[in-house]
């Protein structure tokens, strides 16, 4: 999870995510910032996401990137 807090300050440093449980309902991400931490995502754990997880369910907090995250570590 402090991984994941860490990747998100980096791409929007003004935001405190960590006290957010809806990302991008509180405009804290767009779309932009969403493929940009799907790229730092998969560089960073080696994997590849695929377009049908890059839905704004799956980015609402740090709990479900992390749900996310772990369907891809696993295989």
């Amino acid at each position: 999870m402090e991984k994941i807090l860490s990747i998100l300050h980096e791409i929007r440093p003004e935001f405190d995510f960590a006290a957010s449980q809806d990302f991008i309902g509180e405009g804290m991400l767009d779309s932009l910032d969403v493929v940009t931490l799907v790229s730092d995502l998969d560089k960073i754990y080696g994997i590849s996401i695929s377009g049908l997880d890059i839905v704004p369910e799956n980015f609402q907090n740090a709990a479900s990137i992390e749900r996310m995250l772990q369907k891809y570590c696993r295989a």
